[in-house]
């Protein structure tokens, strides 16, 4: 039971600072490199490298601004959960586990929001990405959700009996 007490928490710190660093990696990439993956939304959004299908083709949005406007706001959310997820592993390195818990799963929850609705859903459903064999972003995505919801599901393992969750 002793062993559990000490080996989840730390699992759960490291993950949690895994995640951290990646997404951190990621939002600096876009904010210092802003023109590569621009280039990718753009493409994606306008569904230039699709199948072209008449039934899929009303969707495509080509307006450059509107296009700019959601990588913008993409590099935000993940700079946010970048911060969050910094903070949840602060929290873990501090071993208060009820607050660290709270800010992984809001951490968590963002990237999978961010990578599991937003690039896999709307981006590769709603845009056909999936067709295009230049700017398919799937497997990544498929990678940082599944990650995520393991370091989620890490974070909420029983540590054991000694410890007492505050009620919230």
């Amino acid at each position: 039971m002793a062993n559990t007490q000490r080996t989840l928490p730390l699992a759960a710190t490291a993950l949690t600072a895994v995640l951290a660093l990646y997404i951190t990696l990621v939002a600096f990439g876009n904010i210092t490199d802003f023109g590569t993956n621009q280039q990718f939304v753009r493409h994606v959004l306008a569904m230039d490298t699709t199948f072209k299908d008449d039934d899929l083709m009303w969707r495509a949005i080509t307006n450059k601004g509107v296009q700019d406007a959601a990588y913008v706001a993409i590099i935000a959310w993940e700079t946010v959960a970048a911060l969050v997820l910094i903070h949840a592993t602060w929290l873990w390195i501090r071993r208060d586990h009820g607050a660290a818990r709270r800010m992984t799963t809001y951490g968590t929850l963002m990237l999978m929001l961010l990578f599991g609705a937003g690039f896999i859903g709307i981006g590769g459903e709603w845009f056909a990405m999936w067709q295009s064999s230049d700017w398919n972003g799937l497997d990544a995505a498929t990678r940082v959700f599944l990650i995520s919801g393991v370091v989620l599901v890490v974070a909420h393992l029983p540590f054991g009996r000694a410890e007492v969750t505050p009620p919230q």
